[in-house]
């Protein structure tokens, strides 16, 4: 049958009540195809014009030069950038040109790092393109799923990627496993047959396999009724692009700490200026040169710079830890979060279904050890007091490898794995017994299999054993109870068990053999089997990660909350949530049919007594993230499906998994964990704490220099004296010295304490009260050490440009000195070894070398007005600085003495 392609309007809008409320005959009309012949090659071609590949937008990528320009977006480096323009304004082309130079490499560091970060999270991607399966007139073949078309028909079979949105036509056993979009870790059944309500979520429209979706078993065909965009994960990615993406927590903290910056500079150069021309009869053109270089010696021309470096350093650190950053400001901001919003499946868990407990027909208990599809663990009696009889256990195990269809192969040292995944389960725990597939059919071939079936809930495999007929069962509990000879107590007793296993979020599946006649016909065994021997009770779980709960733990310690957002029954999440530390009983759990009904007040009223968000859909989870920041909340989520990336773009911080995770995921977040690993987070936690810290140092040093020079300069023009300092002396001083050490400063290593520290308040400023008592205290010893130096020596009688120069040489020193005291608030720096950091060492020593060479150095002596030191200055001048020093030591020790005190 030829086709007509579609009209826009129908390409674009499924039917009113979505396509899972119409039987398969309906939806192959409405999209005007065959269920016999698909569409005919020329109908395909026609689609594919109109309609565009099967592929999601992929994400754009900036150009080179467009992150370099992003780089500028900063309110600090607006000012920097007005005062370049004033200063090229009044031909100050010295200092126009080193404000210019810090901001161009300010922003190649941070264009760089970004560069980097992209290629990194690129070659997270899949090699390899999906194949699909498609009937094209009335011939089945492959193609590439980006070739797909509304009104392919698409053949799916065991281990099968969908390739787009489907109406089931046909399905045989089908169960696919959609844990990317809903977040469900157990595969679902899905019947062509069934009838949807017009309002059945996502995850429950069974009769629909959606794009992205995996199939574990059965076969399956399809009618495609939406491909690229259209699909639901285009939607979600759509969504994901229409949410505005949260600011980092440094983001808003260097946003309000440069907007405090250019006030307090400008209304102080303005006011000297003014009192210098209105009371001292200076000209204006003399105070306004001076003003601006005023202000720009007081602006930390320096803090960009540190800033971007002491990220990328934690960047980089983060990088060796297992977590690639996307965006530099996102380092810092794992580490102010006060929340984290965690997917369970694939993030919290492994994805991996693995068998944890056994109980065996003889009321023996085994725990099984390991995690995941690598047969590696012990399976251990529990009561080891009692005699262990392992032929039992052995009988289960056969039946375990005999009724199973799924593949677990050794290929180079790692394992290669195929089917669903209780089969898989069933062979790890099989081989951790010593039991192998492969052996057990050759000696006991397979007659004849029942495949599972949800109405069945069972699944059997008949087998020639020693000259005679033996067939394994597996399923449901209740079913294959049915089919065992029980009396009644010993079934009460196993449905105890069956209950008791199921409380500790364990997906429970039941084991039993018996005979048939060997010569009966194979067709004659497609019924139910009977009278078989019950043998096991096996428990499955999808495991925790490896140090996932200890990770918990250390985020606890930190003061930051973790609550589990999945898609996951209440009971299976909460019994998770328990072994993690999460949450302890079902009042802290909330559903997200819950979710829906709440208001947005109830809601973030909610999230300070909720620990555990189960069967919640994307939206809520958007939601969820929503309300935590309402609550006050810097809110990280971690996720790895489709399912979570619009809550990871609202984020402040969005953490994806990379092995993983879907590239929708990934690239909605800041940050991208290699390893898949949750523990990373807390090392990301550490890191970031520890690039805040070093910022914070780095602004109190840059800091305290601009109050100790507009101080200085201030009260030496409000007391008529001459200008203690030359404008060029202030640039100097500034761009010069603490540009070379302030970058050291973002070098300096943890202190082990990071993690035992709450979060910071997310109204905090990042200049505090602890940093305002410091910059102040320090800046203004500096002050009036060094303008009583300048008045003494002028009143010694020692010429204005000798007076000039001792100043800025003490400046220089005090700066040494203070470089090394920043390096912590609390403790003291006879406490924190030099080697420990030789970057700042280094950069102590340029900085003092810069300025010696500058002093004897013929052009720069007559550019900067400088000269050498007497041998007196060289005496007295260090021992001033160094009082610097013993100040700041006192203050951290009353700081010190008087916490303990209270």
């Amino acid at each position: 049958m030829d086709v007509t392609p579609l009209t826009a309007d129908e390409r674009r809008s499924p039917p009113p009540l979505g396509w899972h409320t119409m039987s398969p005959e309906s939806a192959m009309s409405a999209v005007q195809t065959e269920a016999t012949r698909g569409l005919s090659e020329a109908a395909a071609a026609s689609r594919l014009q109109r309609d565009g590949p099967n592929d999601l937008p992929a994400p754009q990528t900036a150009h080179p030069v467009v992150i370099f320009l992003r780089q500028f977006r900063s309110p600090l480096v607006y000012v920097l950038l007005a005062a370049a323009v004033l200063s090229l304004g009044l031909r100050h082309l010295t200092d126009a040109g080193f404000i210019g130079f810090v901001l161009v490499v300010n922003a190649l560091l941070g264009a760089w790092q970004e560069l980097q970060a992209e290629r990194q999270s690129a070659n997270l991607r899949g090699l390899l393109r999906v194949r699909a399966t498609v009937l094209r007139d009335a011939v089945t073949r492959e193609i590439d799923a980006s070739q797909l078309v509304r009104g392919d028909i698409v053949v799916l079979a065991s281990g099968d990627r969908v390739p787009a949105d489907l109406r089931l036509c046909e399905t045989q056993a089908l169960e696919v496993d959609a844990s990317m979009l809903t977040g469900e870790s157990s595969p679902v059944a899905h019947d062509a047959a069934l009838a949807c309500e017009e309002h059945t979520p996502v995850a429950d429209r069974t009769n629909c396999a959606l794009a992205g979706t995996l199939v574990v078993r059965g076969r399956a065909r399809g009618v495609v009724v939406a491909t690229g965009s259209a699909t639901e994960v285009g939607r979600i990615a759509s969504r994901m692009a229409a949410t505005a993406a949260g600011k980092p927590p440094l983001t808003v903290r260097m946003e309000r700490f440069s907007h405090a910056v250019a006030i307090v500079v400008l209304s102080a150069a303005v006011l000297i200026g003014c009192v210098a021309v209105l009371v001292h009869d200076q000209s204006i053109f003399t105070m306004f040169t001076f003003g601006v270089a005023l202000a720009v010696s007081a602006i930390p021309e320096g803090l960009p710079v540190a800033v971007t470096i002491a990220l990328a350093i934690a960047a980089r650190r983060m990088a060796s830890r297992g977590a690639i950053v996307r965006q530099l400001p996102a380092v810092e901001g794992l580490g102010s979060c006060s929340l984290v919003a965690s997917d369970k499946t694939g993030t919290l868990t492994c994805n991996e279904l693995t068998a944890v407990e056994l109980r065996l027909d003889d009321n023996a208990r085994w725990q099984v050890t390991g995690a995941g599809y690598r047969p590696v663990g012990e399976i251990r009696r529990v009561d080891d007091g009692a005699r262990v009889d392992k032929s039992t256990l052995v009988a289960a195990m056969h039946i375990a490898v005999a009724c199973n269809e799924a593949e677990l192969i050794a290929v180079d040292g790692a394992w290669r794995t195929r089917g669903d995944p209780t089969d898989l389960a069933l062979l790890v725990l099989a081989a951790k017994a010593g039991i192998e597939r492969d052996h057990v059919l050759a000696q006991w071939p397979v007659v004849a299999q029942i495949a599972y079936e949800p109405e069945r809930r069972f699944a059997a495999s008949f087998h020639r054993r020693d000259g005679s007929g033996w067939v394994a069962v597996k399923g449901a509990p209740e079913r294959v109870f049915d089919m065992c000879v029980l009396d009644a107590g010993q079934r009460e007793s196993r449905e105890r068990d069956v209950s008791a296993m199921a409380q500790l979020g364990q997906r429970v599946l039941a084991l039993a053999e018996g005979k048939f006649d060997a010569e009966s016909d194979p067709a004659s065994l497609r019924l139910d089997p009977v009278g078989l021997q019950f043998r096991a009770l096996v428990g499955l779980i999808d495991p925790l990660r490896e140090g996932a709960a200890a990770a918990v733990r250390r985020c606890h310690e930190a003061g930051i909350r973790v609550v589990m957002v999945t898609g996951d029954h209440p009971v299976t999440a909460l019994a998770i949530a328990d072994e993690l530390g999460i949450a302890a009983g079902p009042d802290e759990v909330m559903q997200g049919s819950q979710v829906q009904l709440a208001s947005p007040a109830q809601l973030t009223e909610a999230i300070g007594r909720v620990r555990v968000f189960a069967r919640v859909t994307p939206e809520q989870k958007l939601a969820i993230v929503e309300a935590a920041q309402s609550a006050g909340h810097f809110v990280a989520v971690t996720g790895d499906g489709v399912n979570d990336a619009p809550a990871l773009r609202r984020a402040n911080i969005g953490v994806a998994m990379g092995r993983s995770g879907t590239d929708v995921a990934r690239d909605a977040a800041d940050l991208v964990l290699s390893d898949d690993n949750f523990t990373t987070i807390v090392a990301g936690v550490e890191e970031g704490r520890i690039a805040y810290r070093n910022i914070r140092n780095v602004v109190y040093l840059l800091t305290a220099a601009g109050i100790a020079e507009v101080v200085t300069v201030g009260l030496a023009v409000l007391a008529g004296l001459p200008l203690p300092l030359l404008p060029v002396q202030l640039l100097w001083l500034n761009l010069v010295t603490n540009g070379v050490q302030d970058v050291g400063l973002a070098f300096e290593r943890g202190t082990g304490d990071e993690l035992r520290a709450p979060p910071r308040p997310s109204h905090e400023p990042i200049f505090n009260r602890l940093m305002i008592q410091r910059g102040v205290l320090a800046g203004l010893w500096m002050s009036a050490l060094g303008l009583g130096l300048f008045v003494w020596l002028l009143d010694a009688g020692r010429p204005l440009d000798e007076a000039r120069n001792a100043l800025l040489l003490l400046m220089v020193l005090m700066q040494n000195v203070d470089a090394i005291n920043a390096r912590s608030e609390t403790i003291s720096v006879l406490r924190l070894p030099l080697r420990n950091n030789p970057v700042l060492l280094a950069g102590v020593g340029v900085a003092l070398g810069l300025h010696l060479a500058a002093m004897y150095l013929p052009w720069l002596q007559q550019v900067l007005a400088v000269r050498p030191p007497s041998a007196i200055d060289w005496w007295l001048l260090p021992a001033l600085a160094v009082s610097l020093l013993v100040l700041m030591e006192a203050q951290k020790r009353w700081r010190h003495s008087r916490a303990q005190s209270t």
